[in-house]
């Protein structure tokens, strides 16, 4: 059963208005941060953004003593009792039910989990979820959280991702949302939604600096030995490992050359009388295979490529878009803002500085 979205949309858009003068970075009044969990919890879903709110409060409270909190956490089970027994078989025990939560919210975040997966949330946290939302600053989800937000209406007309192998279900189950496999986390107005698992971090992380302002952010990144902003996609499975699943040996085979000969032009023709294939057989074949076309698979083999002599290197922009297959500097960065959502210069950049970083540790 879902809403119309109609009656939430406002809500959230009078929410949205009442606490867009709160985001300023540097405040120092204290928001508080809500975790939902149910039964069969993915528990890094849930303890993985709470240690990263956990810890910004902890570093800010050191650095300005006497200063009020800036962050309290607490974890509210969708059941009721308070004890929760997560995948993993760890038991934990939540602060509170939905039913005893009171007061006002900033931060809502749902973790994912077998009880969201196989619908077996009670109908009742739907239901209080639609009647809190309007008061709430800020929701989101981690992982499969976002299936519970959707049958809430509150991702309709929205675009919104959560863990890969869900979000085809995400959007079968809920057209309305747009609903996009790739990224670590999106927002849309004050709806956040994330990838898989340790991507709630992430989220937790630009949600901090959201608040607080890089310096912070990067300070609990350091800290708990994460990237502020992980470049690239949720593509969790590399273009080589992705080649390894298929049972067609020829296939596999090619991956390996195609890695030694990027500098080629490896189109379809190419490939395809490497595999002694036709090449519509060829591209027929490896698109029921791999589940993408040769072009797109090629072009992540010289993304993931140029990324490690981007990384570990110290050629040229001009050398490695030429080792790699780009041709030039302009397609390699076509290419990279298209697939990183980041220049080649800014990734060199970015960890070069995350190894001086380390270094002074």
């Amino acid at each position: 059963m879902r809403s119309s979205g109609r009656s939430h949309s406002s809500l959230v858009k009078s929410a949205k208005a009442n606490h867009d003068n709160t985001r300023a970075p540097g405040q120092t009044r204290t928001r508080r941060v809500v975790l939902i969990a149910g039964p069969g919890t993915e528990i890094l879903d849930l303890v993985g953004p709470l240690q990263v709110f956990t810890r910004a409060a902890e570093m800010f409270s050191r650095q300005n003593p006497g200063a009020p909190p800036i962050y309290t956490v607490e974890v509210i089970a969708t059941t009721l009792r308070t004890a929760i027994m997560t995948n993993c078989g760890l038991r934990i025990t939540a602060h509170k039910t939905f039913r005893e939560v009171r007061g006002e919210i900033d931060t809502l975040l749902v973790a994912g989990g077998d009880a969201i997966e196989k619908d077996e949330v009670p109908f009742e946290v739907v239901r209080w979820l639609r009647k809190i939302a309007g008061r709430i600053r800020r929701i989101g989800s981690v992982c499969t959280g976002a299936l519970l937000l959707g049958q809430a209406g509150m991702l309709d007309g929205r675009r919104a991702t959560t863990h890969w192998n869900w979000c085809a279900l995400l959007a079968r189950k809920y057209p309305r949302t747009e609903v996009d496999p790739d990224p670590i986390f999106v927002r849309d107005g004050i709806m956040y939604t994330s990838a898989g698992v340790t991507a709630g971090m992430d989220l937790a992380l630009a949600l901090v600096e959201e608040d607080h302002g890089s310096r912070l952010a990067l300070q609990v990144a350091r800290n708990l030995v994460l990237y502020l902003r992980r470049l690239g996609g949720q593509s969790q499975f590399s273009a080589a490992l992705s080649m390894q699943l298929t049972d067609r040996k020829p296939l596999r085979e090619l991956e390996s050359w195609v890695l030694d000969n990027l500098d080629k032009p490896l189109n379809v023709p190419m490939l395809a009388e490497r595999v002694a294939m036709s090449p519509r057989n060829f591209a027929r074949v490896f698109n029921k295979e791999m589940k993408t076309t040769p072009a797109k698979f090629v072009e992540r083999l010289r993304v993931e490529a140029a990324r490690r002599r981007l990384e570990e290197s110290q050629n040229s922009m001009e050398t490695i878009a030429g080792e790699c297959g780009f041709g030039n500097v302009n397609s390699m960065r076509t290419v990279f803002q298209r697939a990183l959502k980041i220049a080649p210069g800014q990734y060199r950049r970015h960890f070069r500085r995350m190894r001086r970083g380390q270094r002074r540790r």
